[in-house]
């Protein structure tokens, strides 16, 4: 590699839009570089070699380790990641970790900084990364942001080459999964809509839950990136069926954490000493993941967002659409999001989602 404090390669791009790789060579390294020239042409060095770049000769001279790193890498799919936010950060991370190679974008350039560091790749737009990479994954807050990142200005869907795989792995609605779809069908690009639970804590340990909908063929080829993020990686269906699914978890989530925070409320305010409350319910039938987890959070007072009460307010509004758009009534949900804006009016929604307990504890007169 060249020597301490000294670049050895960069990339950027020219207000056209093209490819711009400089290298600058100093003693024995690894050079590998991709070029835009009446399509797209990937150049890789693996033995010593003189090439002629910019009209100059450079010798290059390649350690056995970087080969064997970058061989390594060359079997895997590039990877374009878009949205490096709480979750997306530590699942791009993941990646790079299990040896793939990544283009990262996010609107926050900040963000970017930590995976730079890691040996992504830094691109300009949503466009550039459809331009480089073989799979894009979008982890971005809500329908709008995918709408943008597909159809807004410098978006995918002016550059995405056939055969790509995109990967969305937000919550979103499942309509706007579908309409996804469709569009990038008409583009020989197939789509899945793989939403996530787990938290930060799921995406830091790659061992998050993935619903996933799309054709099984696009399934099979995401499994092995799937499998770096995530443990209970399961196919549901159809194109949006993992969006019904992601909507059923959060139903399920939030109206269990809303059930804890009552529980624990009333035991407060009737003297009972709350934490042997806790752990009598975990040894019966009322034992969850969330009494356990959240439970623990209630009683610490520690509201440090894991997931944050306003996107999950966001969440439950998705589950109510599609309950309308489907006739189900969903009465539980609908006052779990009435507590959620509550909680978001008083200026709190950026705290963890198991504050629905410090909203009705002082509801209820509680220090």
């Amino acid at each position: 590699m060249a020597a301490d404090g000294e670049e050895a390669q960069s990339v950027s791009y020219n207000p056209a839009g093209e490819l711009l790789w400089s290298a600058r060579l100093d003693g024995s390294h690894y050079i590998r570089f991709t070029l835009e020239q009446s399509g797209w042409l990937a150049a890789h060095v693996r033995e010593d070699a003189t090439l002629n770049f910019h009209n100059r000769k450079i010798t290059t001279t390649s350690s056995k380790k970087e080969k064997d790193n970058m061989e390594t890498a060359d079997k895997k799919e590039r990877i374009g990641f878009i949205g490096l936010g709480i979750m997306g950060r530590p699942m791009a991370l993941n990646l790079i970790k299990a040896g793939y190679f990544l283009h990262v974008y996010d609107i926050e350039k900040s963000r970017m900084q930590p995976l730079l560091d890691a040996g992504a790749s830094d691109a300009a737009s949503c466009y550039h990364i459809a331009r480089v990479s073989d799979i894009i994954i979008t982890m971005v807050p809500d329908s709008p942001e995918v709408e943008h990142v597909i159809w807004g200005e410098n978006g995918i869907i002016e550059a995405v080459r056939p055969g790509t795989l995109y990967i969305d792995m937000s919550t979103i609605a499942p309509s706007m999964a579908q309409r996804v779809h469709k569009a990038l069908a008409g583009k020989e690009v197939e789509a899945l809509d793989a939403p996530v639970s787990g938290g930060q804590v799921g995406a830091e340990a790659g061992t998050l839950s993935i619903m996933v909908g799309g054709l099984k063929t696009a399934f099979q080829r995401a499994l092995p990136v799937l499998q770096v993020m995530g443990k209970n990686i399961v196919y549901v269906g159809e194109p949006g069926a993992g969006q019904v699914t992601k909507a059923c978890n959060q139903i399920v989530v939030g109206t269990t954490i809303q059930g804890v925070a009552e529980a624990l409320t009333l035991a407060k305010k009737a003297g009972v000493d709350v934490a042997k409350v806790r752990e009598a319910l975990l040894g019966g039938f009322a034992q969850s993941r969330i009494l356990d987890l959240h439970g623990q959070r209630i009683l610490e007072h520690n509201f440090r967002p894991g997931f944050k009460a306003w996107m999950h307010r966001k969440d439950m509004n998705i589950a109510l659409q599609t309950g309308r758009e489907l006739s189900v009534p969903l009465p539980a949900s609908a006052q779990v999001a009435v507590q959620l804006d509550a909680l978001l009016a008083r200026g709190d929604g950026e705290l963890d989602h198991s504050a629905l307990a410090k909203l009705l504890a002082e509801m209820s007169g509680i220090d």
